[in-house]
């Protein structure tokens, strides 16, 4: 399971778009220097705990943050932990419910998706960081927003999720087919170009997980949501989830998406090479990575569209997390310190996370960096993170609720029923009662 969106997701990466909306009712920002570290802080040293998840991506980007910070003081060490986001979860609910914020590390990373809702339910866990010296208007207005609760910063942002299809171009190349030929299509073309692909390799072309990524990426390209404005579910008698199901079951019934239940196969799934390719947040890039024999055969276009669904377009999000605080009892003097000359102040972090990790940031003074317009040679050259950013200022807004990953979780259980043999109308009557159930 991985990262996910609140709120709106034009953030992304459209830096320079989002930078005007940003600096409202301030001053603008400066160049993105790291701010002063204090002295204090710094002559004491000290370590800092984290948990995270994701080695190749988050945990990497905390390692390099690392040594940036310990140029400023080099008596620092960070205590990072590997703790998969469902389980980070768990402790917050166990830990928040039991008042044992003691266990809890300095810094966890929570996804935008979930922050509000963590925030609201267990405010005596999280650090309020409004006061902090950190200058939010140097992130993305509508990032920054995702950890906002009654008009207070209880994040530090870090990633979005703006979605990619990626796609092994020597794989798709034995279909006689380019990464161009993915470009613009709907996914009644996708499949029936999967199905070549399949034809010629016998291998699918892409693999999903457990978790219906693939469900929510494609209703939020057409700014779909499963609430409507006023909160209340809109499950039943939503068309463009009813388009989104009834194409993820012709992909699966083709061939053409596998599904596997472990984000682990999931992942292994495309860099051992079992299938040409995946479709999802810019963050798997770093994943995609890994393989090191598949450097230079790899490429990357946006995704297909919803041929029905008013409002469709080729972009949507899958992820995006920020970096909180705990109240564990530690002075969050250092914590904060860190943050404030890391991610939140250098400019450095992002350059140097980007190209091994694809950790697109929303800290808007990096929006100038020459490494953004590099040509990225695992991807053929490809100047992705440029294309990313293209990607990024075209992806529609959406409502996601509250109770986003209810409602996520129970039409993925309707998924499953209707591949089981349920008709959609009644597995989606039942997805809507559990997300009621759950409001109530």
């Amino acid at each position: 399971m991985k990262k996910y969106f609140l709120l709106t997701c034009l953030a992304a990466i459209a830096f320079v778009m989002l930078a005007a909306c940003g600096n409202e009712g301030g001053a603008a920002p400066t160049a993105g220097a790291a701010a002063e570290p204090d002295a204090d802080v710094v002559a004491a040293g000290g370590t800092v705990s984290v948990w995270t998840w994701d080695p190749a991506f988050n945990l990497a980007a905390m390692v390099e943050a690392e040594r940036i910070y310990q140029r400023m003081n080099p008596n620092f060490s960070l205590n990072m932990s590997e703790v998969p986001w469902d389980d980070i979860q768990t402790r917050i609910i166990t830990m928040g419910m039991a008042g044992t914020l003691g266990d809890l590390p300095d810094i966890v990373l929570v996804q935008d998706n979930a922050f509000q809702k963590n925030v609201i339910d267990f405010p005596d866990v999280f650090v309020d960081l409004t006061d902090s010296g950190i200058d939010f208007r140097q992130f993305a207005a509508a990032k920054a927003a995702y950890s906002t609760v009654n008009g207070r910063n209880f994040g530090v942002p870090f990633d979005n999720g703006v979605t990619i299809l990626a796609l092994r171009t020597d794989i798709i190349g034995q279909a006689g087919l380019t990464i161009e030929d993915f470009t613009n299509i709907t996914w009644e073309q996708f499949l029936a170009l999967g199905i070549q692909v399949r034809e010629a390799t016998g291998m699918a072309l892409m693999s999903d997980g457990a978790v219906p990524d693939l469900l929510s990426i494609m209703t939020k390209s057409a700014g779909a949501s499963m609430f409507n404005p006023d909160g209340s579910v809109h499950i039943v008698g939503n068309p463009v989830l009813e388009e989104t199901i009834e194409n993820i079951l012709a992909l699966k019934d083709a061939g053409v998406v596998t599904v596997h239940s472990a984000w682990d196969e999931y992942i292994a799934n495309f860099t051992q090479g079992h299938v040409a390719g995946t479709i999802q947040g810019c963050w798997i890039m770093g994943s995609i990575q890994v393989a090191d024999d598949q450097a230079g055969h790899w490429a990357i276009t946006h995704i297909p569209r919803l041929s029905r669904a008013a409002g469709a377009t080729h972009y949507s999000v899958n992820g995006g997390s920020s970096w909180a605080l705990t109240n564990n009892g530690n002075d969050p003097s250092l914590a904060i310190d860190f943050l404030a000359n890391t991610f939140a102040g250098s400019v450095e972090l992002y350059e140097n996370i980007l190209p091994s990790t694809g950790a697109l940031g929303t800290f808007l003074p990096a929006a100038d960096s020459a490494v953004y317009q590099e040509p990225h040679p695992f991807f053929g050259g490809q100047t992705v993170f440029a294309d990313i950013t293209r990607f990024a200022a075209s992806v529609p807004t959406f409502n996601p609720g509250v109770f986003y990953y209810e409602a996520r979780d129970a039409v993925g259980m309707a998924m499953q029923m209707i591949i089981g043999g349920t008709p959609m109308a009644q597995a989606l009557q039942e997805a809507q009662a559990e997300v009621e159930f759950h409001m109530n």
